[in-house]
């Protein structure tokens, strides 16, 4: 190929994606590492994956898993990163978790074999798909959510419309209360009594998701825990008591999952040969710098892990230059909401430096908004100094999930900032 073609081609990398330095000629992701750049070799904003503290979050919480009794499926709406998926399924995480079907074609392509939608779906479209999905991997375990008796209709009258002839599909009935999910008793074992019968899906199991309501505050987490655990093991003892599982459906599958109280949940899924416990968290394998990181240091707490011995670690940065200081206390610096998750609060000011230096940002430094393709970061002039135009700085976001999705590529770094290894994401 041509090396001034700066034309996009799957599975290489070049001037077209932003982070890319525009002179070098385009690669394949697999010869990244022989370039021998470094962060300054590269133009801002840019996208970086700490290499260690990656390697450390996929081994530990692989490890908490194992500890715990339960499964990992990681969510891959985090990231949607084939060779990240890849990384996950080799330290033995059971499978993936998706948000839609689209996800899971991806999530398949990378070479999962079991796969959670922990989603509604609904469509004549989706159910094609997903059947189409089946067929062309051979020994897919797979399995959705369903909520509702209108769900269980619409996906009745697809089968029929379809005329399919093979295997019903496999469910979770989901329980709920902030988003989607069967908010009673009664109407979530009427669900399950429907399954028995249904023409296209087969019950498989229960899931939920406590997330939205975690506060960070161990004494209200808890308790929180203790009453989902309390209505799941209704439903589970209804559903064993009246043999609503299909005897080559089993054993059962419970799932919960999110990143905020893992510790908690763990222990709701753990429950022997009869159950198989699926955690969904997603965040951990790049962790972050605020938001989850605020979660984390609850569960620390309650886990009595030493500081000798850190949990999981932030490994995604999003490098930056500053490109004015208008007045005393400001700079302007040249990545926004184009590169950065904002959602969950501003981005955490990491490292600084000229050059190739890299030294801890001051704790008085304080990002406090993003336009488009700017993050103002300010300080207290009497209490610390701030950074020169034309520095460096590094920014830490908080919630990497929706930092993930505004980058089609990340350069992976060793602890001397060394490019060692890239990866990219998939989210359109």
């Amino acid at each position: 190929m041509d090396d001034t073609d700066d034309t996009p081609r799957p599975g290489w990398l070049g001037p077209w994606l932003k982070g890319f330095p525009a002179l070098q000629p385009p690669l394949p992701l697999a010869d990244v590492a022989r370039r021998g750049w470094t962060l300054p070799d590269l133009p801002t904003p840019l996208a970086v994956v700490r290499r260690q503290a990656l390697t450390h979050n996929i081994a530990w919480m692989q490890d908490f898993a194992t500890r715990h009794g339960v499964q990992l499926a990681p969510h891959g709406k985090t990231t949607m990163s084939p060779q990240l998926f890849q990384r996950q399924l080799e330290a033995g995480a059971w499978g993936l978790t998706f948000a839609n079907v689209h996800q899971l074609r991806l999530g398949l392509a990378a070479g999962a074999k079991r796969a959670l939608i922990a989603n509604q779906l609904i469509s004549a479209s989706e159910l094609a798909e997903l059947l189409e999905l089946r067929r062309r991997h051979a020994g897919l375990e797979l399995a959705f959510f369903v909520d509702s008796q209108a769900q269980l209709d619409l996906i009745a009258r697809h089968w029929a419309e379809l005329g399919r002839d093979e295997a019903r599909v496999d469910v979770l009935v989901e329980l709920g209360t902030s988003r989607c999910g069967v908010r009673e008793h009664e109407p979530a074992l009427a669900l399950a009594r429907a399954l028995k019968s249904h023409p296209a899906l087969r019950l498989r199991g229960v899931g939920f998701y406590e997330g939205l309501q975690i506060q960070g505050d161990s004494a209200p987490d808890i308790a929180l825990m203790q009453q989902w655990q309390a209505r799941l093991q209704l439903l589970l003892d209804a559903i064993e008591t009246e043999g609503l599982l299909d005897a080559d459906a089993q054993p059962l599958w419970l799932s919960g999952g999110g990143s905020a109280a893992f510790d908690l949940v763990a222990p709701v899924l753990a429950g022997g040969s009869a159950r198989l416990g699926l955690l969904r968290s997603g965040c951990y394998v790049c962790h972050d710098h605020a938001h989850y990181g605020r979660y984390m240091q609850t569960m620390d707490e309650r886990m009595g892990t030493p500081l000798s011995s850190p949990s999981l670690l932030p490994a995604l940065e999003v490098w930056t230059h500053v490109l004015s200081c208008p007045e005393p206390g400001l700079a302007l610096l040249n990545a926004g909401r184009r590169d950065l998750s904002f959602d969950a609060g501003w981005p955490v000011p990491v490292w600084h430096g000229q050059g190739g230096e890299r030294v801890r940002a001051p704790a008085g430094w304080h990002v406090t908004g993003l336009n488009d393709q700017h993050a103002y970061l300010r300080w207290d002039p009497t209490e610390c100094d701030g950074p020169a135009v034309g520095e460096r700085v590094a920014l830490g976001p908080s919630h990497p999930c929706t930092t993930f999705d505004k980058w089609a590529w990340m350069a992976v770094v060793d602890e001397d900032d060394r490019v060692v290894d890239a990866i990219t994401t998939q989210f359109c």
